[in-house]
């Protein structure tokens, strides 16, 4: 099979393109010429630079002229973008995540929990980790994505950057925020909206059914994709307070859930139960067969203490059949009929 790559991240290729996209049409029938029969896969990196070249994509797709794998760092220019062609029924979109708990078995937690998990980064020693993530966030974060924005207050953007990172996991008042940073709340929405787009964050729906309680929280929650990144954004250093490390694993456990449900068979969600009285579950998968709620807890010697939310919304939801205290038990221990504290790196195979 012939391969053609193109990358949109040199100038150069760019603008040849922008100026004429039937270009690409006719290197593919060269290729074609030199192997009769045969589909080229043409690969293009960062397609949201030249968004126009979709329309030329599709038309080759139609004509059964090429097989394409198209790649983007950030998605808000084609789905804000006038016009934009997304390839209706002619794709399968996938989403590449960081490195999951089994791609990076031998590192310890307090590792993971400081550094991230993104493979670049974690090639590095950790001095010269520290220098990459605040590259990556000063040249990515602070620089393409407020250009992305159209940011026009560079001053609040950066502030905003801090408390966004420095609030992941936790619920978040636009209203607050728009009071602390000085600009409106519907800007603070949008600049969500801009991280969301971006794959910075992922958004986390609250479980809202419920046939016995009528003040669940309906926000949502908004996660840094990655540990190391929320770090350097929060300007915290690598001596977080005792409290911060269980808000950190709670996060871990969050994002791994998130990314395994990516794969899952089953049409899995990773959603949270809150209720504003006090009851609360970090995280509830919600797959087509059921409920499993899961509880996170900093210990490594759980104990029926720490799971009586568990019990509580296993007898509220009847779809709810097991429940799960994930922490730092070197084993799996049996705390209920119905309830299991399992060591963190087992987390992923709670997933159906």
């Amino acid at each position: 099979m012939e391969i053609f790559f193109l990358s949109f991240v040199r100038p150069d290729v760019r603008q040849r393109y922008e100026k004429d996209p039937s270009l690409l049409y006719g290197e593919t029938e060269a290729l074609r010429e030199r192997k009769p029969g045969h589909k080229p896969l043409i690969l293009i990196d960062e397609i949201q630079k030249v968004p126009v070249m979709l329309d030329m994509v599709q038309d080759m797709i139609d004509k059964k002229i090429a097989n394409f794998v198209l790649s983007e760092s950030s998605a808000r220019k084609l789905r804000r973008g006038p016009s934009v062609n997304l390839l209706p029924g002619r794709l399968v979109a996938l989403r590449l995540d960081n490195l999951t708990l089994e791609e990076k078995s031998d590192r310890d937690l307090e590792d993971i929990l400081l550094y991230g998990s993104l493979p670049g980064i974690l090639s590095f020693s950790k001095q010269d980790r520290e220098t990459d993530l605040e590259s990556y966030v000063t040249t990515y974060l602070e620089e393409e994505i407020r250009a992305e924005a159209i940011v026009r207050n560079i001053g609040a953007f950066a502030r905003f950057l801090e408390y966004a990172a420095s609030e992941s996991g936790k619920l978040i008042n636009f209203r607050k925020l728009s009071q602390e940073i000085g600009v409106a709340h519907t800007t603070i929405a949008s600049y969500y909206e801009i991280l969301d787009d971006c794959f910075i964050v992922d958004r986390v729906e609250p479980f809202t059914s419920t046939t016995t309680r009528r003040k669940l929280t309906q926000s949502a929650k908004f996660l840094f994709f990655d540990l190391g990144v929320r770090r350097l954004c929060a300007r915290e250093g690598l001596h977080p307070p005792k409290e911060t490390w269980g808000l950190l694993f709670e996060q871990m456990v969050g994002l791994e859930l998130l990314h395994t449900a990516r794969f899952s068979e089953k049409k899995t969600q990773i959603k949270f139960w809150r209720d504003s009285a006090g009851p609360e579950i970090d995280w509830i998968i919600d797959h087509s067969d059921g409920l499993i709620p899961v509880e996170v807890k900093w210990t490594d010697t759980p104990s029926p203490r720490d799971i009586k939310y568990l019990k509580l919304f296993l007898k509220e939801y009847p779809k709810s059949q097991r429940g799960y205290l994930v922490c730092r038990t070197p084993r799996a221990v049996k705390l209920d009929d119905q309830i299991s504290a399992i060591p963190w790196r087992e987390v992923n195979t709670l997933i159906p």
